[in-house]
Formats: C-alpha cells, structure tokens, sequence
C-alpha cells in the first residue's frame, strides 16, 4: 500500500469514530434522561425494602460469614461513590462541550460581525423645546398636561 491510500484509510477510520462517539453520547444522555425519570419515589423505596429484605435474610444463614451487614453498607456506598462520579464525569463534559459550542458560536458573530459594513452615524436631530413644569397651584385646570407619576401621587395625598 502507498502513503495516500493508508492516509485515507486512516481518515476513513477517524470518521468512523468520530460518529460512533457522537451516537455514544447521544446514547448514554438519551440513557441517563430515561434513568432519571425511571426512579420514582415508589420505585426507590420498593428497591431498598427489597435490598434491606435480602440484606436481613442473607445475613444470617448461607453467606452469613462473607456478607455481614458491614460489609453490605461498605457495597452499597461504594456503588453510590461510583455512580456519582460517573454523573459528574458526564456532566463535565457536558459542560465543556456546551462551552466549546458558545465560544465557537462566539468567534462566529464575531466574524460576521467584522465583515458587516457599519452605517454612517445618523445627522443629530434638533432637541424639542423644554416645556416648562408649573406646581400645582400655577397649573390651569384645563390644561392638557398630564402630571408626572411624582406629582400625581403628591396631589392625591393632599386632597
């Protein structure tokens, strides 16, 4: 074989595991949301009566001197040590990715951002004559001026 076809092959086989990582994932995210949502309150309490009943009925006889109630805990505990870091693990890289995604995003506006010519600053418009505020002992009654919420409030503790 030559250089270029075992490069392509290696390409090829690059490819290949880059979409079977990408459905692994898919795979293990569509897992732990169906996981999650599989334990109900019931579920978990039928699963540590069940356990705790086992726990009790092996302790004695048949495996007695292997598995003492010690030892059960210590199990028990190490599983849930392993399945923590497991979720922790995979919520990292969650995390890394969702920020690999938003700083590319991020150099994309940016991009876009730098190949969009800028309008030329608009002419200033000319400011509209200050209405002078009269109190409200010097303002007509008639007038249409409505009264600011400050001075609305103020004329309707005074009444």
């Amino acid at each position: 074989m030559n250089f270029e076809a075992l490069r392509q092959r290696v390409q090829r086989a690059e490819l290949v595991v880059a979409v079977r990582v990408e459905k692994t994932r898919s795979n293990w995210s569509t897992l732990s949301t169906v996981w999650r949502t599989g334990w109900t309150p019931l579920r978990i309490i039928t699963v540590g009566l069940a356990g705790g009943f086992l726990a009790g009925k092996l302790e004695p006889t048949g495996l007695g001197a292997k598995v003492q109630g010690a030892r059960w805990l210590q199990m028990i505990g190490s599983v849930s040590n392993l399945v923590a870091s497991t979720q922790a693990a995979f919520a990292s890289m969650q995390a890394s990715e969702a920020a690999d995604t938003a700083e590319q995003a991020a150099d994309k506006v940016d991009d876009a951002a730098d190949t969009v010519p800028r309008p030329a600053a608009p002419a200033p418009t000319p400011a509209a004559p200050a209405t002078p505020r009269l109190s409200p002992e010097r303002r007509d009654p008639a007038s249409p001026h409505q009264p600011q919420p400050a001075e609305a409030a103020t004329d309707l503790s005074e009444r």
